[in-house]
């Protein structure tokens, strides 16, 4: 298993019908996933169309994920944990300064997603909302208040995708502290043939 460092994140190849699993190791730890098509990155994954689609943000296995598109970019084939978030963005540095009031705030899961989508060409304003992994949000009914939530994943909890098109994926071990209740740990992950 491959392990990202706390607050930090990576990013790799995913060809098609290749599957991630992406382990919660110490619990309680989000990590932001990203990814767009290898051969074209103007087409993205989509929040907007796989909640469209599925009729619930509430997304686990069995759900695909879309691209821009209306493509399937991956499907959820395994879910130990079952709660996961596609609503809020990628913590960044204006999070931490806006939400936290940190004055020398950490470039976050958006800072970290830049980095290591560089090298490929993915500039910062291409990279949109990300599904958040183990990320706990509820949504009030009457309100429309959105609350982060201590993750409910455990030591050792998991998802696995499986890439239906051949992905560039980017990954994060979370670095917002309301996302995973105060403390920062790493996640692992392995790419299975």
């Amino acid at each position: 298993m491959n392990v990202i460092n706390p607050r930090s994140g990576v990013s790799f190849i995913l060809k098609k019908g290749q599957k991630l699993k992406i382990t919660d190791i110490e619990g309680e730890q989000v990590a932001d996933l990203m990814c767009y098509n290898l051969l074209d990155k103007q087409e993205y994954l989509s929040s907007g169309r796989t909640i469209d689609y599925a009729e619930t943000i509430f997304l686990t296995k069995g759900h695909p994920f879309y691209s821009n598109r209306s493509n399937v970019m991956f499907n959820i084939i395994e879910d130990t944990v079952g709660r996961h978030d596609f609503l809020l963005t990628p913590c960044s540095a204006d999070t931490f300064r806006i939400i936290y009031g940190h004055e020398h705030p950490h470039r976050g899961c958006f800072g970290n997603l830049c980095e290591a989508f560089k090298p490929h060409g993915i500039a910062p304003d291409s990279i949109p909302i990300t599904f958040n992994v183990f990320m706990h949000v509820t949504v009030n009914g009457e309100s429309g208040k959105v609350d982060v939530l201590p993750p409910k994943s455990k030591a050792g909890d998991y998802i696995i995708i499986e890439a239906e098109m051949d992905l560039l994926v980017g990954l994060t071990a979370c670095s917002a502290e309301m996302s995973n209740n105060y403390a920062f740990k790493p996640i692992g992950y392995e790419v299975i043939e």
